[in-house]
């Protein structure tokens, strides 16, 4: 079969001459467009090359180093840059790498640090405690904040960082589930839920984009009495009851919490203390652990608001159980955020006839 040119439709075996000048070509001579596979292979050693050496440039253990893979590595020399952009030398940042094991372990959750465009700049290492998820982990899933976020909340989100944005030094809260490991998911069901709480702070003067900060507290909402004990005892206080849950004893912490001395409580019926919209709830939480057949049933949540003392009103979260003729509450003070994420959780279960 013979090849026609398209240029002067002769055979092409007759004449080459007919080709544009830019496709003529010496035989041998080298073609610098076009990628050959030492080229590539040339290509590939440099980027692992480069890749390398900023991996030992990472402040991180030689035993972390090996187990970086090229994505990790490019992960956490972007955390580095952002950082180093907003906590120029010479400028120590409020939470920083200087934050030691001990004094992060005191902390009821992790620290977090944001650019104004929702990146992430830094992560406190105790984040595996909280998600089972290391910091190199946790960047694999992306280098915004919305990456580690349930997707179905980064509206709501947005609308509070744009908040706090517009009002640099407000704080805000908002919570919301965020990624977890697959063994976490598997123990608890699900992702974990986070209340973070935060504020846009100006690092230099003038403030600019470039030099402001999102600065957070990183809180998980406890899902059992016992999670939250072994957390922190800060937020919580117990109350003893008789089963028609009238006090008989209530921990000193709650002077703190709600105001009261514990002999204003000591004979008072918990009923006088919440609020007319909840007493549905509470009446159902109090039948089923009342009801309760044996000693020590597992616990009951719901989620309540209580009198203060100042007449103002106070969010719990109260588990309660039956401990032989009376009834044992342990009450955590939650934030109105909270308290909303949970109550739009919180099944409504008529109560028993």
């Amino acid at each position: 079969m013979t090849i026609f040119c398209s240029h002067c439709h002769r055979p092409l075996q007759a004449e080459m001459s007919c080709l544009p000048t830019r496709a003529k070509q010496a035989p041998g001579a080298s073609r610098p467009f076009r990628s050959t596979k030492s080229a590539s292979k040339a290509r590939r050693d440099q980027i692992n090359a480069e890749l390398q050496a900023l991996r030992s440039l990472l402040p991180i253990s030689a035993q972390e180093k090996e187990r970086l893979s090229y994505l990790h590595t490019m992960a956490l020399v972007c955390l580095r840059l952002r950082g180093a952009q907003l906590f120029p030398p010479g400028l120590a940042p409020p939470a920083g790498p200087a934050l030691g094991t001990e004094l992060l372990s005191l902390l009821p959750g992790f620290l977090l640090v944001l650019s104004s465009d929702s990146k992430l700049v830094y992560i406190s290492d105790n984040v595996a405690q909280v998600l089972g998820l290391s910091v190199v982990e946790l960047l694999a899933q992306g280098d915004t904040l919305f990456d580690i976020l349930d997707g179905r909340v980064g509206e709501d989100v947005h609308k509070k960082l744009l908040l706090a944005r517009e009002e640099p030094g407000r704080e805000v809260t908002f919570v919301s589930e965020m990624r977890t490991s697959k063994a976490f998911r598997l123990q608890h069901g699900g992702n974990r839920a986070v209340a973070v709480c935060g504020r846009f702070v100006a690092l230099r003067w003038p403030p600019s984009p470039s030099s402001t900060a999102f600065l957070a507290l990183c809180t998980p909402l406890v899902q059992s009495p016992t999670e939250g004990e072994a957390a922190s005892q800060d937020d919580l206080f117990q109350s003893l009851h008789l089963l028609d849950m009238t006090f008989i004893d209530v921990t000193e912490s709650v002077t703190y919490h709600l105001g009261y001395r514990r002999e204003e409580l000591v004979g008072q019926s918990w009923y006088s203390l919440l609020h007319p919209e909840d007493a549905d709830l509470a009446a159902a939480q109090h039948r089923a652990v009342a009801l309760g057949v044996g000693p020590g049933p597992a616990a009951e949540s719901a989620v309540l608001r209580v009198l203060r003392r100042d007449r103002a009103w106070s969010w719990l979260r109260v588990w309660a159980r039956r401990d032989g003729g009376c009834i044992t509450c342990t009450c955590r003070c939650l934030r109105e955020e909270e308290a909303a994420h949970l109550r739009a959780r919180q099944p409504r279960g008529a109560a028993p006839p």
